[in-house]
């Protein structure tokens, strides 16, 4: 063929992160038949979905059988009980969106790689480690990204600092890989630099269901977040939606770039590009934001914590410094002995059979450290703290 193609994607990493763990794990499994893997490194939930979850989308789809009940396209930008759900969601926990702010999607990850279809030629901000997504999708659309370190010396929380000028930042909170999750106060600090540099907030609260102290769950808990951030959300780990894929954007109709809307701009991209989500689906969403199923909804929650908490006492006992699994399913350790993460990863696979995540996955800063996930079931989870034990 003669056509140009993007060459943005030669300056991507070699492998994505994830494939090459599988390839890893899946080349010691066929060298190993006779040795169990036990995984705690993707981020996937093992807890099946709330019975009321699964009995709605079950009625929904047998609506969709039913020339009554029928339905075709869905609204591009979400049907209106999904979204009125999600408004009462975040009305649960003091936080105000407008239910016309609500954009539907199926999932997260998505949203945060296509947020850059709106943007321009412009600077994009992004701790590191970092979640993939942000920075392999602004590789693509060939932008220049500056990384923030996030170190034991900030809590793996970087602030605004002299490196900071007007652009769009990314941020996760609690953090995708290392589990911390920032203060009101930094949040704050967040929200009046962005407002005074003209900077745009790509907020990933994935994880807000996690958080059990007085951290906020949505950066529109901070007071002017309206006019400079969006944030994106996801069922996936609030409600087990990982194989169900559905998810949400809130671009505030305040948020303006000069005399352009933001949320005109995304939901003209929408409606171009992309044609809802499943009827069945959205069903199934919203009755995880009903009474009853965010009530099983934190029980799943609850269980997964309580893994985290199990692999956090093997932590404390073996004096191996980590953040996170208090606010987060996430327990990012240092690697014992100076080890690289990778080195520590290959030390894991082959001695004890256990599956991690390597830090420097998540960028240069993520070197020498290590993620572990508590999304395993609790009979692998303790299985896995077994094997720990006798390793680190």
């Amino acid at each position: 063929m003669k056509i140009n193609l993007n060459d943005n994607f030669r300056n991507l990493a070699q492998s994505y992160l994830f494939s090459e763990i599988g390839r890893r794990v899946r080349e010691y499994q066929a060298a190993n038949p006779d040795k169990s893997v036990v995984r705690l490194g993707i981020g996937d939930v093992t807890l099946p979905l709330p019975a009321c979850v699964t009995a709605a989308m079950q009625t929904a789809a047998a609506e969709l059988g039913d020339k009554k009940t029928f339905r075709g396209y869905p609204p591009e930008y979400g049907y209106d009980f999904l979204r009125e759900a999600i408004r009462a969601h975040y009305a649960s926990f003091g936080v105000s969106v407008a239910q016309e702010d609500i954009f539907v999607s199926d999932g997260a990850k998505s949203d945060c790689g296509n947020f850059t279809d709106v943007l321009g030629d412009n600077t994009v901000y992004m701790p590191d480690p970092v979640y993939p997504v942000y920075m392999d999708s602004n590789v693509m659309s060939g932008r220049t990204v500056v990384l923030l370190p996030s170190t034991p010396e900030n809590g793996f929380l970087p602030m605004p600092d002299e490196r900071c000028s007007t652009g769009v930042y990314y941020l996760c909170s609690p953090n995708n890989p290392t589990g911390a999750a920032y203060s009101a106060g930094q949040l704050k600090v967040w929200v009046d630099f962005a407002k005074a540099s003209g900077s745009l907030i790509l907020y990933d609260a994935a994880y807000e269901a996690f958080i059990s102290d007085d951290s906020p769950r949505s950066i529109y808990a901070v007071e002017g977040a309206n006019e400079c951030a969006v944030e994106i959300c996801s069922f996936s780990k609030t409600a087990g939606f990982t194989g169900t894929r559905c998810g949400y954007t809130v671009v505030p109709g305040t948020l303006m770039a000069g005399d352009v809307s933001l949320r005109a701009l995304w939901a003209r991209r929408q409606a171009t590009k992309f044609n809802g989500v499943s009827y069945p689906v959205q069903r199934a969403a919203a009755a995880a934001y009903s009474p009853e199923g965010m009530a099983a909804c934190m029980e799943n929650i609850a269980y997964y914590k309580e893994n985290a908490r199990l692999i956090a006492a093997l932590l404390d006992q073996k004096g191996i410094p980590y953040t996170g699994g208090k606010n987060s399913p996430y327990l990012w350790l240092a690697c014992p002995g100076g080890m690289s993460s990778w080195d520590f990863f290959d030390y894991l696979l082959q001695s004890v059979q256990v599956v991690g995540t390597p830090g420097a996955g998540f960028g240069a800063c993520g070197e020498g450290f290590f993620r572990l996930t508590s999304f395993g079931s609790r009979e692998a989870t303790a299985e896995a703290v077994r094997r720990l034990r006798g390793a680190l």
